[in-house]
Formats: structure tokens, C-alpha cells, sequence
């Protein structure tokens, strides 16, 4: 183990260091930061100088990082995070309210929160620059650790093995913004479009249509807890698929209300809510002390504003997809 006494680390070569470990080379780096090659080279010469340590060392033709450039990686996004928020206050301070903010959310959510997230933004705050990137919670989770997202918009399912909120989401801020309706999709006429709320053990014996690995892992949890293991003959995460071999009586399925309403429903098919117990949870993972940038913060209270209780969620979702919810 190493020990540095009075180091003297310059906040932009942590940024250096960090686009190092994510980009795989110093070329790659330089891009994503927008620098020269050898001005990338020389701030992280001048860095292991101060030091007194090498951070890269090569290996082949490509180079990686030494144990110490392992360690300023790893501290660099909650140091320069840290400064962001400082950087934030003073201009708080000074009056303006702009800012970059870094998005990164699940597929439904796309076409449905997004959307009027971003109108919300434009209207309100002007200053508010948001980049959106799609992934699935696991990623969207590892992004914000990995500095690439500040905040990620994810969903869990109720007794999900899988959680990314959990050991994954450790030293990472998880607040709780809404619920998401879990939908029976049902071809019309189904004998079970007859109830309110669908009885899930009544279609024991069902064809299945499964989504993503995640909502794949949910239906089989739901179908285990009403005492059946479905019979999954078809697997798809495109919306529009499901629906589409629901209408032709081809099998049923389960989608989040966000989900059925980001396109119009189509002939043939019923949608009809499960028990309220199955509802899936919107979350907001962000580092910790990120809501004291302002511009993060503002995107925050935008989101919850969308999202602030279990019922909004599918309020927001139809009046942004149109669909006809059953």
C-alpha cells in the first residue's frame, strides 16, 4: 500500500484518470474529453511527478492503469462530484441557474416521463441542458457510478432477487418517486376481462409472452406466488410485439402502465390492472450530495413532480402515449 503525504492533485488530472479507466486508452480519453492527445499526456506526466508514482503503465501497445491510478479513479466521481456541488452553491450564490445534468432511464420511460420531463425544463429552466441516454436499471445504476450519468431514472419489482437498488446500488443515493400499474394484456373477449382487477392464478394455463430478463424474472416471481409456473412460449422486449401477439389470441402477458401507454393500443386487446401488491417502484439513483448542483437538483424536483405518488405515474404515462387503458 501506498501513502502520499501532502499530495497535491489537481481536480481536472482526476478527471483525466477517470476517462483513462473508462475509455481503455489515453487516445480514447482525450476524446471523450475533448483535449489533444498530448495534452492529455502531459497533465497526467505533471500529475505522476507530483506524486511521485507512475498512474500507466503499459502492456503491449495499449497502456492501464497502475494500482495508484486505480485508486484516483475510483475516488475521482466522488471528488469531482463534490466539486460540482460546490461549483453549484457559488453560483447559486451569483444568481444563475444553469447547468449540464446527464440522464439515463428505462425504456418505457423514454417515450412517457421524457418527454415531458424535458418540456417541464425548457419551460421552467431554461439554463438546464439534458442529455438522455436508455438503459436498463443495471446500467442505468453502474452509469452514476461510474460518473457517466448523474442521475438514473429506474424501476424494481416487488421481491425482485435481481434489485439494483441494493449491494449494487451501495454508496449511491436511491430515492423512491412513484409506482407503475403492472397490466394484464389480455386478447378481447378473454374470460378474464370480465373482473375489475385480473386474478393472475386464473390463467394457469395461459401461453405466456415474457419481456426483458428482469420483467421475465417478475412474472415468473408473480405466477410462482399464485401457485403456477407459467408456460412462457414466446419472449420479446418490444412493446408492440406483445400487443400484437396478444390480439391474435397467440398468449397473454404483464406490462407496466407506462409500457402499454407509450403507442396506441391495438384491436383486439384488453388491458385490465393487476393487484395494487404488484405495482413495479420508480426510483432516482444519484451519487450522494449530487441534488446540491442545481441544475441536478431542479431535474430532481422536475421528476418528482411528474412522479410524486403511485397514481401519477399512469396519469403521466397516458397523457404522453394516448393509449386506451382497460
Amino acid at each position: 500500500m501506498t501513502v502520499f503525504d501532502d499530495v497535491d492533485i489537481d481536480p481536472h488530472a482526476l478527471r483525466v484518470v477517470k476517462a483513462i479507466a473508462d475509455e481503455g486508452s489515453i487516445t480514447r480519453a482525450a476524446v471523450a474529453l475533448g483535449y489533444s492527445q498530448p495534452a492529455i499526456s502531459q497533465q497526467l506526466k505533471r500529475l505522476e511527478l507530483r506524486l511521485g508514482v507512475p498512474l500507466v503503465e503499459r502492456v503491449g501497445r495499449s497502456v492501464r492503469l497502475t494500482e495508484a491510478g486505480r485508486i484516483l479513479a475510483r475516488h475521482a466521481p466522488a471528488v469531482t462530484t463534490a466539486l460540482d456541488a460546490a461549483a453549484g452553491e457559488l453560483a447559486e450564490l451569483r444568481g444563475l441557474r444553469a447547468g449540464r445534468v446527464r440522464l439515463v432511464g428505462f425504456p418505457s420511460a423514454s417515450p412517457t416521463v421524457v418527454p415531458r420531463l424535458l418540456a417541464e425544463l425548457e419551460e421552467r429552466h431554461t439554463g438546464v441542458t439534458v442529455t438522455y441516454l436508455e438503459a436498463e436499471p443495471p446500467e442505468a445504476v453502474e452509469a452514476v457510478r461510474e460518473d457517466r450519468a448523474d442521475i438514473a431514472l429506474t424501476f424494481s419489482y416487488p421481491g425482485d432477487r435481481d434489485d439494483p437498488h441494493g449491494p449494487s446500488a451501495r454508496g449511491l443515493s436511491v430515492r423512491t418517486v412513484g409506482t407503475d400499474d403492472l397490466l394484464a394484456v389480455l386478447p378481447a373477449g378473454h374470460r378474464a376481462a370480465t373482473s375489475p382487477v385480473v386474478d393472475v392464478a386464473g390463467l394457469a394455463g395461459e401461453n405466456w409472452i415474457a419481456g426483458c430478463p428482469r420483467c421475465r424474472g417478475h412474472l415468473l416471481e408473480l405466477c410462482a406466488r399464485a401457485g403456477f409456473e407459467p408456460h412462457i412460449a414466446f419472449e420479446t422486449d418490444n412493446f408492440v410485439a406483445v400487443e400484437g401477439l396478444v390480439a391474435q389470441g397467440i398468449g397473454v402477458a404483464t406490462l407496466p402502465r407506462m409500457a402499454v401507454a407509450s403507442f396506441p393500443q391495438l384491436p383486439g386487446v384488453v388491458t385490465l390492472p393487476l393487484p395494487q401488491t404488484e405495482s413495479r417502484t420508480i426510483h432516482v439513483v444519484t451519487a450522494h450530495g449530487a441534488e446540491r448542483v442545481p441544475a441536478i437538483r431542479m431535474t430532481l424536483a422536475s421528476i418528482t413532480r411528474l412522479l410524486d405518488h403511485s397514481e401519477e405515474a399512469g396519469r403521466v404515462a397516458e397523457a404522453a402515449g394516448g393509449a386506451g387503458i382497460g
